[in-house]
């Protein structure tokens, strides 16, 4: 069974962030991931806030980092953690294929989109209702499509697909945004989106099992063959279960250090408990993280 100083659970930026550093001090690690490397951020199209970069989009910027990943050498699975297993000083981490031991944990499993939870929801996502504009939005050129949200990630997509598709319709189930200024001005600015506001999505209909429009609360209905939905996230710290590390709504509680409550399990990222849930924070995390790994490991607590 192979052994491991650390062993890294997802590759968005905050976890190869801690791979990188920790690789640089020389340690033995092993990074997993069971999607794509950079997590949340390949869902966005358009990136302005992340200092030394005046745009850049999401995937991008995920490869980017991954490819200094790659330079490093630095060990990566395509894996989904099943369960993890305190025994004495190491952890057993079972993945659905492999097993293996390993001194430390660095959590950084981010989070999950959420999903309105209405009937014929899942069986139609990939088949009209997506999570990800940057990913999808080239199926519906030059045709109407809806975007459920009204923060940020929401209204930056709208102006993404309005690049795209005939007509973008926004779904808002409040009467304002949450969204910045900045982007308001923007939709604004553009004539092929729609804003409905104090609206809900009703039910959903399908065709030859594709979505073929959207019932609304007041009884409308909408003609569109593309559904997104960009209503938050939910954190995936399912995998930590078994360890008892503390949680918040399901977000693991770390210190300053980055350390849980469990001696040897640090976290970092989006799954844990914090103020801002930025691409800038989470790379810091993942920087002081390792730090509190190298640390942890040389007997400095």
């Amino acid at each position: 069974m192979l052994n491991f100083d650390s062993i890294i659970i997802g590759s968005g930026v905050a976890g190869m962030t801690a791979a990188i550093y920790l690789k640089r001090a020389n340690l033995n690690i092993l990074l997993i991931e069971k999607n794509i490397p950079g997590g949340q951020i390949n869902r966005s199209s358009r990136i302005e806030n992340y200092p030394g970069f005046k745009e850049i989009d999401g995937p991008t910027l995920a490869m980017n980092v991954y490819e200094q990943v790659n330079n490093l050498n630095i060990q990566y699975q395509y894996d989904e953690v099943k369960e993890i297993i305190k025994q004495e000083d190491l952890f057993l981490v079972k993945t659905k294929s492999q097993e293996y031991l390993t001194k430390t944990i660095i959590l950084a499993t981010g989070r999950s989109a959420k999903e309105l939870g209405i009937d014929k929801e899942k069986q139609l996502v990939g088949r009209g209702i997506s999570f990800c504009a940057l990913c999808d939005g080239f199926f519906y050129k030059e045709k109407e499509v809806a975007i459920v949200g009204g923060g940020n990630s929401a209204l930056e997509e709208a102006l993404y697909l309005s690049d795209i598709c005939k007509k973008v319709t926004i779904i808002l189930r409040s009467k304002k945004f949450r969204a910045s200024e900045m982007f308001q001005d923007k939709i604004k600015e553009k004539t092929n989106i729609e804003v409905l506001y104090n609206t809900q999505i009703a039910s959903l209909e399908e065709e030859n099992d594709r979505l073929s429009g959207i019932i609304l609360d007041n009884g409308d209905r909408l003609n569109v063959g593309g559904l997104f939905i960009y209503i938050g996230s939910n954190p995936d710290s399912e995998v930590a279960k078994n360890l008892n590390v503390t949680t918040d709504n399901g977000y693991i509680i770390v210190d300053e250090k980055m350390k849980t409550n469990v001696n040897g399990v640090f976290a970092c990222g989006d799954v844990i408990k914090k103020d801002v849930y930025q691409l800038a924070t989470s790379i810091g995390e993942g920087a002081t993280a390792s730090n509190s790994v190298i640390s942890y490991l040389s007997g400095i607590k």
